[in-house]
């Protein structure tokens, strides 16, 4: 077994290497610190062990020494350990002192070379290190104050040097970095770009000089940028048009992540506050098929339970197979049906009224509690209707946790009225923010019935219409 020193990139998890990933889905033990993602963190197996050892400016802090035995002793013990650390292990991350200890123990390792803040913040703020006629090179050095930077560093070879100087861990220490870059000739007028919380939808860049930096408005984490390059403005991070915004996604986990990416493309922060979860019925789908003249299917979780026990398309044999909507249909596509029949109207009743007359025999897999409309209306055109219970989609709880963080967000999705009426069983209407977008017609229907102001509904009825909704509400 193998202790792997994962650089867990500077906050964005797309920055996440793929060897970085391929090793933490496989971590038996992960040993991250304060800023580690918690979405990397998740991607490790559900049943490896966590172990947090955060290192907090002035506060609590894991000793560096603890840290060591701990990867020693669970190296030892024979375990996958994945020892997560902001940006590259290999960069003011004290990811060496741990190769050092594990290599004296006899425990195997290796390193997994992250992204360090010190090219990817400015690279998020819109800043190139090297720019032609501005800069042929950047230097990069810690600001940290134990020790203090300016008793290990020559500052004056730093600012002989020229270029670009990029500093990180130097909040604190600013003031006497400028001074003494300045002491050692660097024009007072130098360009500078601070970057707090670079690549994360938290991100604020800050734009100053050598000589104001000192006075300067900054917290950490920043990344400090110094030269003229700094004077460039190639924004892009923050001028997508959610930046800034935070929506509350209410899907099911395991459903989150599509919408959750299309939001985060646009530059929204999204609080996933999951209100249901998908329960597989325990029932033979694939044997209704047989015989079948048409599969008809209102869900992406219908067509997920039904094809998961499908061998391939050619299980669907003479079947023809109608889908609710678009959304429906694209989930099909990834399983490599066309689906027959789609209504222009996403919702149940626009499917019962374009589909032909009987007779013939119709499976319908569909969601415990399901509208019957599809049903009844099928039957009433002469139709056998099979409909069958293939999941259910069960309330989850919210926590103070989840609904402290939506009353602080600007917006809420909801995709299914049983998001709505699940996520108001746990968490009053004070707890949803004031921009309330619903999926549907039907969705939008349950959630003013329960007391709330829809902002707007998607159209079309997808999750493409529901994140153009939800830019229109957000933008001004």
């Amino acid at each position: 077994m193998t202790v792997y020193l994962v650089g867990a990139g500077p906050g964005d998890p797309g920055l996440l290497t793929l060897r970085g990933a391929e090793v933490l889905r496989r971590a038996e033990v992960v040993v991250y610190d304060r800023l580690s993602v918690a979405a990397l963190v998740d991607m490790a197996p559900a049943t490896a062990q966590r172990i947090s050892v955060g290192k907090t400016p002035r506060g609590p802090s894991t000793p560096q020494d603890e840290i060591n035995a701990l990867l020693v002793e669970h190296g030892r013990a024979g375990r996958e350990v994945v020892r997560l650390k902001g940006g590259d292990p290999f960069v003011f991350a004290r990811g060496g002192e741990e190769a050092a200890a594990l290599a004296a123990a006899g425990v195997t390792h290796e390193i997994v070379p992250g992204v360090t803040s010190a090219v990817a913040a400015p690279a998020y703020a819109g800043v190139p290190l090297t720019h032609r006629g501005l800069s042929t090179s950047f230097t990069v050095v810690t600001g940290h104050e134990d020790p203090w930077a300016a008793t290990e560093t020559d500052w004056e070879a730093v600012a002989r040097v020229g270029g670009t100087t990029v500093v990180l861990m130097g909040v604190a220490t600013r003031a006497d970095i400028a001074r003494r870059l300045m002491q050692a000739g660097r024009p007072a007028d130098t360009p500078v770009v601070a970057v707090q919380w670079g690549t994360t939808p938290r991100q604020r860049t800050m734009r100053t000089t050598l000589a104001g930096l000192g006075a300067a408005p900054l917290s950490a984490p920043a990344t400090i940028v110094i030269g003229a390059v700094a004077g460039l403005d190639l924004a892009w991070f923050e001028r997508r048009p959610l930046f800034g915004r935070r929506v509350v996604v209410t899907r099911a986990r395991e459903q989150a992540s599509e919408l959750r990416a299309r939001l985060e493309e646009l530059g929204a922060e999204v609080v996933e506050v999951p209100t249901i979860a998908i329960r597989p019925a325990e029932v033979d789908l694939a044997g209704y098929v047989q015989g079948a003249d048409w599969v008809v299917l209102t869900s992406a979780n219908a067509v997920a339970q039904l094809c998961s026990q499908l061998r391939d398309a050619r299980s669907l044999g003479t079947a023809k197979v109608a889908a609710v909507g678009p959304g429906t249909a694209e989930a099909l596509r990834v399983f490599g049906v066309r689906a027959d029949l789609v209504p222009e109207r996403t919702v149940a009743e626009g499917l019962v009224d374009v589909f032909p007359h009987g007779p013939g025999r119709v499976f319908l897999p569909q969601a415990a509690g399901a509208r019957p409309v599809v049903a009844e209306g099928l039957a009433a055109k002469g139709w056998t209707v099979d409909a069958v219970t293939a999941y259910s989609a069960v309330g989850v709880a919210v926590s103070e946790a989840q609904r402290a963080a939506a009353r602080g967000a600007d917006a809420i999705a909801f995709t299914a009225s049983s998001t709505v009426t699940n996520y108001l069983g746990s968490a009053d209407p004070a707890d949803v923010p004031g921009v309330v977008v619903c999926i549907g017609p039907v969705t939008a229907e349950t959630a003013g019935r329960l007391g709330l102001e829809v902002t707007a509904v998607a159209e079309p009825h997808t999750l493409e219409g529901l994140v153009a909704a939800l830019q229109r509400a957000l933008t001004p």
